[in-house]
C-alpha cells in the first residue's frame, strides 16, 4: 500500500515513541500537518516558532526523550535557529523537521526559501534534505538515532513539499547501521585502573560533574562513588540535580558565580575528577590558574572535548554511566582525610546568604519556591542574575529538575521550556523562575500555556532593570547604566487578558502566601515579584580571574 510523506512521517514518529510535538503550520509544512490532523500524536500549536523549539527542548531534558518540533520553510524554519543553537550548545536531543519549497523550486530564490540545512550546519549534530521520498523513513529513523546517541544533540530533517506531498510504498527496514558513526560506550580498563590508583593516592580530590551525567543516566553512580569515597562534589549548571544539593559532599555549583567553597575546593585540590563536562569558561575562569596543583581526570563520551580547554592527565573516552560503574567496582572504600575537615569548615565560614534589610529579596523568593514545594518541584529559568539564584537557593535533590539554557545563554528560553516541562511532566509542580526582561521575549505563549491546560506558574523577579547586564555595569563601567532599565507592562494585566491569573507582591510577607496560593490553582499564573532594583549576585569572580578571586 502507498503512503505519502506526511503518513511515513507520523508513521516514523509513533515508531520512535513520540507523543508529543511541538509546531506551527505554515505552506510548506502542510502536507505534514494534514497526516498529523488523524494521528494520536498531540500536537501543541506554540504562538511562535521560537516557542515550539524551546518547548521541545525543554520535554526532552525533563523526560529525557528526544524533543520534536516543526516549522514551515523560510521565516518559519529560520524561527528556529537560536532554539537549535541552544540545544546544540547544552548536547540536548533533538529532532527538528521543516517544510521545504518543492524540489524544482530549490535554490531559484522561490517564496519562503531558505537554505536551513546550510544556514544550521555549525549549530546540528548533523542535518538532512531529502529528496527523495523513497530515502524519507530511514532518514528519520537515521535523524532520532544520532540525536540520542553518544553524546546527544539536535538534528533538523529538511522535507521539501513534493517529498512530504508525494506517494511510495513503505516499510520499515530495520534497525539503524551507520558505519561512520560508532560512539564509544565502554570505558578502556587500562586508563580505569589509572584513575583509580590516582583516586586513591590523592588527598584532596574534588568530583566535578556536568549535564553529561544526566544524559548518561548515571546520578546513582555519581552518588555511589562520591559516598564510597567521600569526595566533595561540584556541579555545572547543567549538572545542577545530577548530586542532591542537599548532600553533605554537596559543593553547589562552581566557576563565576559558584559558591565560594566550591572555588576554594577546586582551586586547592590535587585530584580533579571531571565527568561529562565541558571545561568552559565561565567554570575554569583564568585557564592558567585554574587547578594549578590538580591532577585532572576527564571522563567524556565526546573524545573532541577531552583536552581541548584543559591539561588531562587520565582521560577515559565511555558513556559516563559504564565508565562510573567501572570505576567504582575497582575502589576501595575511603575512610574520608583531613580535607573534608577543611572544606566543612569552608562551609561554615562562606555560607550563601544575603543581606536582610527589610525589602523584598529575589533570594527570599527563590528560597521560598523550595521550602513551600518540598524541593520536588522542576525549575525551568530564564538567562540572567535570576538564573543564578535559582542555581543557588533552590536545592535539586533529583536530576532533570533544572531545565535552564546553559553554554548559549538564552533569553526567552524559560518560559517556552517550562510548557514543555510541563507536558512532559503532567500533574507535577513546574516553576519558570524569570526575569521581567527575559519573559517579556516569548510572552505570547502565555496563550499556548492558556489553551493546552498547562498550569505552569511563573515567577517574575522584576526590578525593572537587564539586571545580569546592569550589574557588569555597575562594577565594570561606573554605574554608567546604558540602556539597561527596561518599561515593563503590567504583568497582571497581561495575565489576565491571556486568560491566565496574575498576582502582584510588593513585600516579603506576601511571598509565601502568594506561592500556596498559586500551587493550589490550576491554570497558568504569573507572580510579579517587585524586588529590590538593584541586588547583585553573589559570589561573582571578575572577568579574566581566576576562580577563587571572587566579589561578595
Amino acid at each position: 500500500m502507498k503512503k505519502s510523506g506526511g503518513n511515513i512521517i507520523v508513521d516514523c514518529l509513533l515508531a520512535e515513541g513520540v507523543d508529543t510535538i511541538f509546531g506551527y503550520p505554515g505552506g510548506a509544512a502542510l502536507p505534514i500537518y494534514d497526516a498529523l490532523f488523524d494521528s494520536d500524536i498531540k500536537h501543541i500549536l506554540t504562538r511562535h516558532e521560537q516557542g515550539a523549539v524551546h518547548a521541545a527542548d525543554g520535554y526532552a531534558r525533563a523526560s529525557g526523550k528526544p524533543g520534536v518540533c516543526i516549522a514551515t520553510s523560510g521565516p518559519g524554519a529560520t524561527n528556529l535557529v537560536t532554539g537549535i543553537a541552544n540545544a546544540c550548545m547544552d548536547s540536548i536531543p533533538l529532532v527538528a523537521f521543516t517544510g521545504q519549497v518543492a524540489t524544482s523550486l530549490l535554490g531559484k530564490d522561490s517564496f519562503q526559501e531558505a537554505d536551513i540545512t546550510g544556514i544550521t550546519l555549525p549549530i546540528t549534530k548533523h542535518n538532512y534534505m531529502v529528496k527523495d521520498i523513497n530515502e524519507l523513513g530511514d532518514v528519520i529513523k537515521e535523524a532520532f538515532y544520532i540525536a540520542t546517541t553518544g553524546r546527544p544533540g539536535p538534528v533538523l530533517v529538511d522535507i521539501p513539499k513534493d517529498v512530504s506531498s508525494g506517494y511510495t510504498e513503505y516499510e520499515d527496514t530495520g534497525p539503524v547501521y551507520l558505519p561512520g558513526y560508532t560512539p564509544v560506550l565502554q570505558p578502556d580498563s587500562q586508563q580505569v585502573s589509572r584513575v583509580v590508583r590516582a583516586i586513591a593516592e590523592a588527598e584532596r580530590p574534588v568530583i566535578y560533574a556536568g549535564g553529561g551525567v544526566i544524559s548518561s543516566g548515571a546520578y546513582n553512580e555519581l552518588r555511589e562513588l562520591a559516598e564510597k569515597t567521600l569526595i566533595p562534589v561540584t556541579t555545572t549548571l547543567m549538572g545542577m540535580g545530577c548530586f542532591p544539593g542537599d548532600h553533605p559532599l554537596s559543593l553547589g555549583m562552581l566557576g563565576m558565580h559558584g559558591s565560594k567553597y566550591a572555588n576554594y575546593a577546586v582551586s586547592e585540590s590535587d585530584l580533579l575528577v571531571g565527568v561529562g563536562v565541558r571545561f568552559d569558561d565561565r567554570v575554569t575562569g583564568k585557564l592558567d590558574t585554574f587547578a594549578p596543583n590538580a591532577r585532572i581526570a576527564h571522563f567524556d563520551i565526546d573524545p573532541a572535548e577531552i583536552g581541548k580547554n584543559v591539561r588531562v592527565d587520565y582521560s577515559i573516552n565511555g558513556d559516563a554511566k559504564n565508565t562510573l560503574r567501572a570505576v567504582i567496582d575497582q575502589l576501595e572504600k575511603g575512610s574520608g582525610k583531613p580535607w573534608n575537615g577543611q572544606i566543612d569548615r569552608w562551609k561554615e565560614d562562606y555560607p550563601l546568604e544575603f543581606e536582610k534589610n527589610g525589602s523584598l529579596k529575589p533570594q527570599q523568593v527563590i528560597r521560598e519556591i523550595y521550602n513551600v514545594t518540598k524541593g520536588q518541584a522542576r525549575i525551568a529559568t530564564e538567562v540572567g542574575q535570576h538564573q543564578m539564584w535559582a542555581a543557588h537557593y533552590y536545592h535539586y535533590s533529583r536530576p532533570r529538575t533544572f531545565i535552564s539554557s546553559g553554554g548559549l545563554g538564552t533569553m526567552g528560553y524559560g518560559f517556552p521550556a517550562s510548557l514543555g516541562v510541563q507536558a512532559a511532566c503532567p500533574g507535577e509542580a513546574v516553576f519558570d523562575i524569570a526575569g521581567d526582561g527575559s519573559f517579556q521575549m516569548n510572552t505570547q505563549e502565555l496563550m499556548t500555556a492558556v489553551n493546552y491546560n498547562l498550569p505552569v506558574k511563573i515567577a517574575i523577579l522584576n526590578n525593572g532593570y537587564l539586571g545580569m547586564v546592569r550589574q557588569w555595569q555597575e562594577l565594570f563601567f561606573d554605574r554608567r547604566y546604558s540602556y539597561t532599565e527596561i518599561a515593563n507592562p503590567d504583568f497582571v494585566k497581561l495575565a489576565e487578558a491571556y486568560g491566565a491569573v496574575g498576582m502582584r507582591i510588593t513585600d516579603s510577607s506576601g511571598v509565601r502566601p502568594a506561592l500556596e496560593q498559586a500551587l493550589e490553582i490550576d491554570r497558568p499564573v504569573v507572580m510579579d515579584f517587585i524586588i529590590e532594583r538593584e541586588e547583585n549576585v553573589y559570589p561573582m569572580v571578575p572577568p579574566g580571574e581566576a576562580i577563587n578571586n571572587m566579589l561578595g
